[in-house]
């Protein structure tokens, strides 16, 4: 499996980006019947860059369209256009070699994950991640208007599955990425807009129940064209200026509740 487990073990503070991969196995490309910029579009790319704040961080470089680990494992594997926002993902339904050979890059993930989070629970006692993702807004066409922005906030803090210890910090987070000075202007940051958070973040409360807050955050594709993959240099590094300011906060708060 194509992921990335850099931790030295440092800091309460993790950052991971599940989603961020490209990468298909052959025996699962050969049936795929998407292309590779539909798919692609489909991903979340670039997510990796925004882990760098963090001394310990997870990469996946493998694609969701492979297993997606952000779902429980019946639901990982996309067979049915209904698995993935419509599309017709495969030629042929997978045979049990597919499916067996993708879920067992899932389960290895989840349990070299949970190995190093209770190396975090036995450091620290307490931790945070920021499962980082991105969302499309321009869905329509690359010629068509973007999708209406009072319903697509800049930043979206997915917190629907975490115990409600967390929520005080949740707000200071979201207050201080207000107050962050993101092109002349405050960025716009929401709670549970559209993306209240998924799977791994759920895992993650449910194995750990208040010991770990995780918050599914979802950054809208401003920095990128969504069609030609064209990054925003300018914009994904302020971006992720706008998420670093939040960390001594989140450090913070982490050593009073020890």
């Amino acid at each position: 499996m194509n992921t990335e487990y850099l931790f030295n073990f440092g800091e309460p503070f993790i950052c991971t980006a599940i989603h961020n991969g490209h990468t298909v196995s052959s025996l699962v490309n050969d049936n795929l019947d998407i292309s590779e910029d539909t798919r692609f579009r489909e991903e979340d790319p670039e997510t990796g860059y925004f882990t760098d704040i963090a001394k310990n961080k997870i990469i996946c470089h493998q694609s969701r369209f492979e297993f997606d680990l952000n779902r429980s494992r019946e639901k990982a594997v996309y067979i049915h256009p209904k698995d993935a926002w419509g599309l017709n993902v495969r030629r042929e339904h997978p045979n049990d070699e597919q499916i067996v050979k993708s879920l067992r890059g899932y389960d290895l993930f989840y349990r070299r994950v949970k190995l190093l989070y209770n190396e975090m629970i036995e450091t620290f006692g307490n931790f945070f991640v920021y499962d980082i993702h991105s969302y499309n807004h321009h869905r329509r066409g690359p010629n068509s208007p973007f999708d209406d922005s009072d319903k697509n906030p800049e930043i979206v803090l997915g917190t629907s599955n975490m115990d409600k210890k967390w929520l005080p910090l949740v707000d200071q987070i979201q207050s201080t990425m207000k107050e962050y000075n993101f092109f002349g202007r405050s960025i716009d940051v929401r709670q549970n807009v559209r993306f209240p958070g998924g799977y791994f973040s759920r895992w993650t409360h449910d194995t750990f129940p208040g010991q770990v807050c995780v918050i599914a955050i979802e950054f809208k594709k401003i920095f990128m064209d969504e069609w030609t993959g064209e990054l925003y240099p300018e914009i994904i590094k302020e971006l992720k200026k706008v998420l670093a300011t939040t960390k001594p906060v989140i450090i913070d708060y982490l050593m009073k509740e020890v």
